[in-house]
This record gives structure tokens, sequence and C-alpha cells, in this order.
């Protein structure tokens, strides 16, 4: 078992087997340069995991660091964790969330680890860059799964687009999941591991049926080259970008287009807002209400004044 504290430039590395017990471990290239390992307890490795709920792979980390910063990181005070996150700002040019995981990293360690008082007021986290989805026409929705690379990706894209589901949570699928009789999709683990269900409709229970007796998967719904591990997102990703190439879509989408085209026709046909909510599996409810500003029905519900003027549209003069 190993405690991973990781910045995604590179301040801390995993704890090797061979180090002492649940200690922070710094890079090599910063062990040289006179870093320390700042000591914890047992008490202290078992709150980072229990509050670490889905692990993943991080970038490996970068060894350039500011050289500032040459002393133990429990000697670090608030000036110089200031002078590391003007770096990674001006310096390294990190996105806005690169720059947010780092705050997190260094909040945890400095309040749970090390039990400083000073960390939450005195580590600013960057004010995060709002952009609004990709959203896709029905018509460009259509076009996209009719070009769709293969038959399987066309039952991919027409599940996600059918049940507004995560990339992730549609490559998990199961054929147990799939509830027939209840006309439901049973969403296992997903985001926040929470379960939730999603409609099944007609069309979409034949189109699983034909793919079902055309693959015949064994493990997952959607395997990837091996039958005992799910199709990867990154695989999705890049079939979405090889069909909208072939369908003529200039927009950019991504998987996760579909999900958002899902929730703002269902907001544009009239449904309830809470409804749209529950079916996302979204938290809280303000999550949810940011697709009523990408409605046609929200954004074009009043009338232009330019349209409201009584002069008629100019022809270009040759």
């Amino acid at each position: 078992m190993t405690f991973q504290l990781w910045l995604p430039v590179g301040v801390f590395d995993t704890v090797a087997p061979h180090e002492q017990h649940y200690n922070v471990w710094l890079s090599p290239s910063l062990r040289s340069q006179g870093f320390g390992l700042a000591s914890t307890d047992d008490r202290r490795h078992d709150g980072a995991q229990l509050r670490t709920e889905h692990p993943r792979k991080l970038p490996p980390p970068d060894r350039r660091i500011r050289p500032a910063l040459h002393k133990s990181p429990e000697r670090l005070g608030p000036e110089e964790i200031r002078e590391y996150q003007i770096y990674l700002a001006k310096e390294r040019h990190a996105a806005v969330g690169t720059r947010s995981v780092a705050v997190s990293a260094l909040r945890f360690l400095y309040k749970v680890t090390l039990q400083r008082d000073w960390t939450v007021e005195l580590i600013p986290t960057p004010k995060k860059e709002t952009h609004l989805p990709v959203i896709l026409s029905p018509e460009e929705v259509l076009r996209l799964l009719q070009a769709a690379p293969s038959f399987s990706h066309h039952v991919i894209f027409s599940t996600m687009c059918g049940t507004g589901m995560r990339v992730s949570e549609t490559v998990h699928l199961r054929a147990t999941d799939i509830d027939s009789q209840r006309m439901m999709i049973r969403v296992e683990q997903g985001k926040g591991r929470k379960d939730r269900y999603v409609q099944l409709s007609p069309k979409l229970l034949e189109l699983l049926r034909s793919y079902w007796r055309l693959a015949r998967p064994r493990v997952w719904l959607f395997p990837g080259q091996a039958d005992n591990e799910p199709l990867s997102r990154d695989a999705v990703g890049q079939a979405v970008a090889r069909a909208s190439q072939r369908a003529g879509i200039h927009k950019r989408p991504s998987p996760h287009s579909l999900r958002h085209a899902y929730a703002v026709h269902l907001l544009e046909a009239g449904t309830d807002l809470r409804k749209i909510q529950l079916l996302l599996g979204h938290r809280s409810l303000s999550t949810t209400a940011r697709y009523l500003r990408l409605a046609t029905n929200t954004v074009c519900a009043t009338t232009s004044p330019l349209d409201l003027l009584p002069y008629p549209v100019l022809e270009p003069q040759a």
C-alpha cells in the first residue's frame, strides 16, 4: 500500500516501498537538492486514503521546480507557496485546472498531513474559467450517428445520446444492466460513486438487441481489445472525432457533447429541470440549470431589437 500525494508539476512523488512507512516522499531531483522527508503517522495516511474516492493516474511529474523552494516542505511558509503559484501561472503557463489540483494537494498536505492552521486562507484557488459546452442540433446528432466508424460505435453513440450517460458510464455497461421489463438502464457506481437509473427508449432497446445478436459480448457490453476489459474512453473520443469529420460537423464535438445535447434537447422539449437533474445524476440543481443558458427556448425567447426596427435589411451595393 502506497501513499500518493501528487502535484501535477512534480513537487511530490509516490512513497517507494523501501522508504519509511507513510512518508511524504520528494522526487529524486528535489531530494538531491537538499529536501528531506516530512514524517506522517498512520492516522493521517488513512485519512488521505479515505478522502481519495477515484484515484486516477496523473501525468509523470515534471522535475523542474522553482529554485526558491529549496527547503523541506515542512518548513515552507505562505510566501514560498505564493511564489510557487506564481511560478505555475507565469513561468509554466499551467492551465487553471492544473493549478487548482496543485492547490488542493498543497492544502491537504499542510492542513491534514502537517496540520497547519493557515493553509485554507493563504493558499487561494485560481478563478475557474467558464466555457460553454458544444451543443449539437438534432440534425447534427443524426448526422454524427450515421457517420459512426462502425456499427458498435453507432450503438455507443446512440446509447449516450438516448440516455445522457457519461462516456465512462457507457463503456462500463454490462448486459445485466439493461432492464427491458421496466425499460430502464442501471448505471452502477457512476460519478461520485452513485447508482442511478436512466430511461431505455424502445428504439434504443431494439438497437441494443441487434448489437447483442451480432457481437455476443461476454463481460462488458462494449469490450475493448480484450474481452475482459471495457472499451477505453479515448477510443470513443477518437471515434467521435472521425465521425464528426465524416459528417462535416465543424463544432469539434466530444463524447460529452452527446450528453449535453441530451440535456438541452430535453429542456427545449419542455422537460422539467428537476427530472433532467435526476436523469443526468447531478448532485446539485444549479449544475443542471446551466443548460438554461444553452436552450433555444430560453436564449431565443425574446425578439431581438434589430427585428423591431422598421427598416428592411439592405442589400450590398455593387
